[in-house]
């Protein structure tokens, strides 16, 4: 009998295997799909040559993940690339906002009016980023503070609305580039604790920049794989869980899906019947003939482009897909330039390049031509150099990967409390009704993103079961 089985092969399943395996107990994971990945897969989408990632492309949280800086995911091939500036936000007017490694440079891009105010919102954390994001994403009880004066300072920070955190701010483009990082995660900008998911994506740069993974994001989960392979772990693939008969026997069971999939799966009824998922995404990945045109210089070497007029833009935008169920005229879009910093993901002289835009839960229409029209705003010329394209929708997204509910990308609203208690109110947020089951998915604390740290935390739990069985 095993000790544990992984249901599902993205970044948190991974983990999750790593850690148990790492402290002997015997694992094997169980992945639907023909390879390892879920939000983190890399393939040619368009031509030969281009290779594209599916979901996630930038990594903030990745290298500032404890579970993955605690991991020797180098010796298996994981290499961080870093653009010269992680993150620009463009105006109309051709200037830009920056998200630099630099506080002193990001400050100055906002203008005169703002630099003190974001130097004195980033600075006091910044000294103490690593313990801070330990804390902060070891919520709600896997780990006892390490330095709860200043977790509950960034709390007191955090927690109101983002709106209530940049009216600090006199000027519309630190506001405006605020606004987009709250924006990251589908949240509308008043909503609560949405201060605190902006200020994490701000630090995160400050502290190790927004990388991109080398060959793409397949290579985070390859490493993974590789690493759990190593210490004696199984990975099978093509192998889709519908009942827990499927399962061989184990001591326990970890599952990486939505919490539907896994009431389903487990028998737990109308469980989660409360688990809201959020808006979905339209994804479009191009290749192209060429860089994107952007009018603003900094837009050209950065990694990421946020993509929004100004801060009411992105507000209009977020509610629009969120709670007015309509897709946007003119929508918020996240943009990634891989190719900048790493010429292995397209033919020489050629660029891969990912986009989307938030649209309503289950949307079936097409948005390519709004969000063509907002890049053609910010970079004229950009159509010009498409080569190829392709699209995704939340109907497409979902059939990729099952935990895309709707398209919803993070497994779940981050919106109201469940931006923090997720699945369920809870101080054991990754148990079940079945002391043998736990659920590692984004739709667990910290929530969305390739950082492994749901899996990490649900993992303390299950070995904390193993070992008093």
């Amino acid at each position: 009998m095993l000790d544990a089985v992984v249901v599902g092969a993205g970044p948190n399943g991974l983990t999750a295997a790593v850690e148990l395996a790492r402290r002997g107990f015997s694992v094997a994971v169980f992945e639907a799909r023909d390879t390892v990945g879920g939000g983190a897969r890399t393939e040619e989408l368009t031509l030969p040559g281009f290779r594209h990632d599916p979901c996630s492309a930038a990594h903030p949280l990745g290298i500032n993940s404890p579970a993955f800086r605690a991991l020797p995911l180098e010796r298996y091939g994981l290499e961080w690339l870093h653009p010269e500036l992680p993150m620009a936000h463009p105006f109309t007017d051709g200037s830009a906002a920056v998200l630099s490694r630099s506080v002193a440079e990001t400050a100055a891009s906002f203008g005169p009016r703002d630099a003190g105010a974001y130097r004195r919102l980033v600075e006091p954390f910044l000294p103490k980023w690593d313990t801070l994001v330990r804390d902060f994403m070891s919520l709600p009880r896997t780990a006892l503070p390490r330095d709860p004066v200043t977790l509950a300072r960034f709390g007191l920070t955090g927690l109101p609305p983002s709106t209530w955190l940049t009216s600090r701010f006199r000027d519309e483009r630190a506001k405006t580039l605020f606004a987009g990082l709250v924006g990251h995660v589908m949240a509308p900008l008043s909503g609560f604790a949405t201060g605190a998911i902006g200020l994490v994506f701000a630090l995160a740069a400050h502290a190790r920049g927004w990388p991109v993974a080398r060959g793409g994001s397949q290579s985070i989960s390859d490493a993974l794989a590789a690493y759990l392979k190593d210490l004696g772990g199984e990975i099978h693939t093509d192998y889709e869980v519908k009942r827990l008969d499927d399962l061989p026997p184990a001591r326990a069971y970890v599952f990486d899906t939505s919490p539907t999939a896994l009431a389903k799966i487990a028998g737990f009824g109308d469980y989660y019947a409360n688990y809201r998922y959020g808006a979905g995404v339209f994804k479009v990945d191009y290749a192209l003939d060429g860089p994107v045109p952007w009018t603003a210089k900094e837009a050209r070497t950065a990694g990421t482009v946020q993509i929004g007029a100004d801060s009411t833009e992105i507000g209009t935008a977020l509610r629009a897909a969120s709670r007015e169920n309509r897709a946007p005229e003119k929508p918020f879009m996240i943009t990634v330039q891989p190719s900048i910093v790493d010429p292995t993901r397209a033919p020489a002289g050629k660029q891969v390049f990912w986009a989307y835009g938030h649209v309503p839960s289950g949307w079936t229409g097409d948005l390519t031509d709004a969000l063509e029209r907002q890049l053609e705003r910010f970079a004229p010329g950009f159509r010009d150099r498409v080569l190829a394209r392709a699209t995704a929708g939340p109907p497409e997204l979902a059939a990729r990967n099952a935990n895309y509910v709707g398209g919803d990308i993070g497994t779940g609203a981050v919106s109201g409390l469940q931006i923090l208690l997720r699945p369920k109110l809870s101080l054991s947020p990754y148990g079940t009704p079945h002391p043998a089951v736990f659920i590692c998915s984004s739709a667990t604390p910290p929530g969305p993103g390739v950082h492994g740290m749901s899996g990490h935390n649900a993992a303390k739990a299950v070995w904390r079961r193993l070992r008093q069985s």
